[in-house]
């Protein structure tokens, strides 16, 4: 005797070894045997056996029309078995009642089940509502399917192209064009992001990337909306003093400006002013809205979106010839011993002289410049003779400052290497689009403008981070336990050591119009200004203030994300240099192993690391002639091959320059994307054993 039974959904049949009168043990074909309750033994019979009968069953239910099947099914419930001798005739066979049975089952939007074996039609208007998001879904299956074709002769259909980056970044893994990429890709064995390479779906390799970075952080586009900027106090003081700015060309939004008094009385007081936009946006206002949503401007070669608008902006620049909101450290200095002896912060307006730009002055404010009065240099403007006296004390205290940081570090900082300025050609300010020819020139980490504006900002940020501490009102800091390898900079509400500058705390408070988090320490700043020892009452933020750690966590993801991209970005733009002057070798520094037996390199005389094949035991520090392979001007990728060592391998040890961690950046690869052409694709089909799976 052999039975056909449902378990868990599935139908099933076989031999049946023994019976009581709850439960049967059959046994399948396979030779597996199964407790089956009595109520799911849906049929008994001798014959035929019982792949046979699944086999015909199976048949049969293709061929039974289901809208001729819903008209002669009564209204009430009904049996499987009473079906098949409605639509067959009375005298249905075996093979016909299980047919019916497994027409049913696989028609829901046409029989509702009822129990183990029985079912009820569905009504009219469900079923019309069914049929009809059936045969939508025949049409997108349809889509898909014409979709995918076109992607394997090489075209993109235009909604593939306008969901590119949701398909590829962040898709809904159920929406046709995702889907069509994957059958696509599955076709034609390529990978996805090279298959709509080859479709046309990425017309530009530098508006994927630009257009990638806009649709993960800038949804909604880069413009602000109509907002009227805030004007400043009107009855701010007006500083007794003539400051001026050192900032690149570029700079639009400038934050700091520098004056100093005193020079040859034995007491010197520099002063350092920061643009207070602090002193008229408000916390929560739309103004601050904007700024907390975008949290910092984002840079890059040719361009930049800026945190607050540009009305706003200009209001608060330390634009020369001004005379602009600024809160401002005053640090008395013993001219002699360059000792600090006092700090005081003041709410004023400052007079901006001069907006002194460093590209246009490095070649004539040289250390040596600096320090022999003597020395001239021709067309050096007078501007800057003005004030060659004062940036000759900076110089000698931005020196001594530095000094005494290093003692605390325990080592000196690494200026080894240059920074790299990238200019575009053919691009005005306006949004590149990735055709402009790019000039990369270099400039000396630790130049003396430089120099001067990096220890004024240490000092400003490290005084008012502990004057905040001293007076119970929390600010946001940088923070690092210790210069041990893998411990990391991290943000934070506590004035803790910051071991990698050498200061017992370090705020941000310098950037207000281009950093966040500065401008809540300038709110901060303001607070304890007008409000000394009661500060911590008055302060926006007050102690334990949760809102300060969620601007902690969004700032820190945002400018990780930005950092990223201006990076990659720059490499971009390397690449293109590369490309546009036809370079096909390069001297480069070992400075680690990669993987796969390869070396990471970084180019002598360009900002770029990569790695490189074709020689063995390279210690850190050896000197390669490298040839250059091919560019990849998506996923940012280039290798090299070992052409000959250029430094004498006899001389070499491992104990080539250690760069710092924060140095190491990490060399392009495969780009990570979210298309999975892996995924399974449908279900088995049925078998003897498990027919309607």
């Amino acid at each position: 005797m052999h039975a056909l039974f449902e378990e868990a959904g599935k139908f099933m049949a076989g031999r049946i070894l023994s019976e009581a009168e709850s439960s049967a043990q059959v046994e399948l074909d396979s030779g597996k045997r199964v407790k089956v309750k009595a109520a799911n033994l849906l049929l008994k019979f001798d014959k035929p056996a019982p792949s046979e009968l699944m086999a015909q069953a199976q048949a049969i239910a293709q061929s039974i029309e289901l809208p001729l099947a819903w008209e002669f099914a009564p209204e009430d419930d009904f049996g499987f078995a009473d079906l098949a001798r409605d639509y067959f005739s009375d005298n249905a066979t075996l093979a016909q009642q299980a047919g019916a049975l497994f027409a049913l089952h696989e028609a829901p939007h046409y029989f509702r089940r009822a129990g183990k074996g029985r079912f009820k039609k569905a009504p009219a208007e469900i079923l019309q509502q069914a049929l009809a998001a059936i045969e939508k879904k025949k049409l997108i299956v349809q889509q898909i399917s014409d979709w995918a074709e076109a992607l394997g002769r090489g075209e993109c259909p235009q909604p593939i192209r306008e969901h590119l980056y949701k398909i590829l970044f962040r898709p809904d893994k159920n929406a046709p064009e995702y889907k069509a990429v994957v059958e696509a890709s599955r076709a034609t064995h390529l990978a996805p992001l090279d298959l709509l390479q080859k479709a046309g779906a990425i017309d530009s390799s530098y508006q994927f990337h630009w257009k990638r970075f806009l649709f993960d952080n800038f949804p909604k586009g880069t413009g602000f909306p109509q907002l009227t900027a805030p004007q400043p106090p009107a009855d701010l003081p007006l500083a007794p003093v003539q400051a001026y700015s050192i900032d690149d060309s570029q700079t639009t939004e400038i934050d700091d400006a520098l004056s100093v008094q005193g020079l040859g009385t034995g007491t010197v007081v520099l002063g350092i002013h920061i643009a207070a936009p602090g002193l008229a946006i408000q916390p929560g206002s739309a103004i601050d809205q904007l700024g907390r949503s975008r949290l910092s401007t984002v840079y890059m070669p040719g361009y930049k979106i800026t945190m607050l608008p540009d009305e706003v902006v200009q209001i608060y620049t330390l634009d020369e010839g001004r005379a602009n909101p600024a809160v401002s450290l005053y640090v008395t200095v013993n001219e002699a011993t360059l000792e600090i002896t006092g700090t005081e912060t003041r709410l004023e307006r400052v007079p901006v002289v001069a907006n002194l730009r460093h590209d246009q002055l490095d070649h004539i404010v040289t250390e040596a410049w600096l320090t022999d009065p003597a020395m001239q240099i021709e067309n050096t403007p007078q501007r800057l003779l003005d004030v060659r006296d004062q940036l000759s004390f900076l110089h000698r205290l931005a020196k001594s400052l530095k000094a005494q940081r290093e003692v605390v570090r325990g080592k000196p900082e690494n200026f080894n290497r240059p920074d790299y300025n990238f200019r575009l050609i053919g691009n005005d300010k306006a949004e590149p689009n990735g055709s402009e020819t790019v000039q990369i020139t270099t400039r000396q980490r630790g130049a003396p403008l430089d120099l001067i504006v990096a220890e004024a900002a240490i000092v400003a940020n490290s005084t008012w981070g502990s004057w905040m501490a001293e007076l119970g009102v929390p600010g946001i800091y940088r923070s690092q336990a210790s210069m041990a390898p893998g411990v990391k900079v991290r943000m934070g509400t506590k004035a803790l050591p910051h071991a990698g500058i050498g200061v017992k705390s370090y705020s941000w408070a310098t950037s207000p119009l281009r950093r966040y988090v500065d401008l809540v320490n300038q709110w901060q700043i303001i607070a304890c200004v007008r409000n000394g020892k009661t500060a911590a009452l008055a302060a926006p933020f007050k102690p334990k203030d949760a809102e300060l750690f969620s601007i902690i966590s969004s700032f820190d993801a945002a400018y990780s994300a930005y950092n990223g991209y201006q990076a990659g970005m720059e490499r971009f733009w390397t690449l293109k240099y590369v490309e546009q002057n036809g370079i096909t070798e390069l001297n480069a520094t070992v400075f680690k192993e990669g993987p796969g037996g390869s070396f990471l390199v970084r180019a002598d005389e360009l900002p770029l690391v990569f790695p490189v094949l074709g020689a063995q035991n390279l210690p850190r520090g050896a000197r390669l002639k490298v040839k250059l392979g091919e560019v990849d001007e998506i996923t940012l990728d280039i290798h090299g091959t070992v052409v000959e060592r250029l430094d004498d391998p006899a001389d070499a040890s491992d104990d080539g320059p250690v760069e710092d961690a924060e140095d190491d950046e990490a060399v392009a690869g495969p780009i990570a994307i979210a298309v999975d052409v892996n995924e399974a694709e449908a279900s088995a089909p049925p078998s003897a054993d498990n027919p309607t799976s």
